[in-house]
């Protein structure tokens, strides 16, 4: 029987269930901040509901492409000890949907600047769109800045 610290506590193995997610992976998510167990006298973690709110975000927030350190830096905005209400998820997606906004745009310029070059099969550098004669791109910085870029200044 559970001691009366621990009613309505989750063990490791039911959250996992719950989530999916393997054991080890929500050990790693504790010992990094990300979902805060409760310990029994025995050292046994102990998880309340909403921590399965909170890992199965991490879970999606990972598969979209977001690093842990931005994951964190978006949990911090919720409350560890209460279930995070309806305000406390809109003020997550407002900050994840400018990240979001931002990785759409560029996915949409990579595939407007590739398609031509993929789809015409030429490999001509001269016909090329994401040609770069004299290197000019290098005066706006490192790495495909084509692709990377907001605006079209140089292309």
């Amino acid at each position: 029987m559970s001691a009366p610290t621990n009613k309505g506590l989750l063990t490791i193995g039911d959250v996992a269930r719950r989530t999916g997610l393997a054991v080890s992976a929500i050990r790693y998510y504790d010992d990094e901040g990300l979902v805060s167990a409760r310990r029994t006298p025995g050292g046994k973690r102990m998880f309340i509901r909403s921590d399965i709110r909170r890992l199965s975000f991490i879970l999606i927030a990972q598969k979209m492409g977001f690093s842990l350190e931005e994951i964190r830096t978006q949990l911090k905005q919720l409350p560890l000890e209460r279930t995070p209400t309806k305000r406390d998820w809109e003020k997550i997606s407002r900050g994840f949907r400018t990240h979001l906004d931002e990785r759409i745009a560029m996915l949409e310029r990579l595939r407007d600047r590739l398609d031509g070059c993929i789809g015409c099969g030429c490999l001509s550098l001269v016909a090329c769109k994401l040609y770069n004669p004299g290197d000019r791109m290098a005066e706006s910085g490192t790495g495909p800045r084509l692709v990377v870029q907001t605006s079209n200044n140089g292309a």
